[in-house]
């Protein structure tokens, strides 16, 4: 199991994770990001957040995998 994480201490608010995981991250109103409520990362979207994760100049985005099941 995968999960997209934000750690918003980290986190400034420059938006790229949106333009490389727009199926999982939404940005609320002053402009941070927000994981939609699905906890696991379905395979078809892995490519996606791990774009997002590498992306992210303030390193605030970690792909946490728990291993099977």
């Amino acid at each position: 199991m995968t999960r997209l994480r934000v750690d918003p201490r980290r986190c400034r608010g420059h938006g790229i994770c949106l333009l490389r995981a727009p199926d999982r991250i939404e940005l609320d109103e002053w402009g941070f990001p927000e994981v939609d409520g699905r906890p696991l990362v379905r395979p078809e979207e892995l490519g996606q957040a791990r774009r997002a994760v590498a992306a992210c100049p303030a390193r605030a985005l970690t792909l946490d995998e728990d291993g099977p099941g």
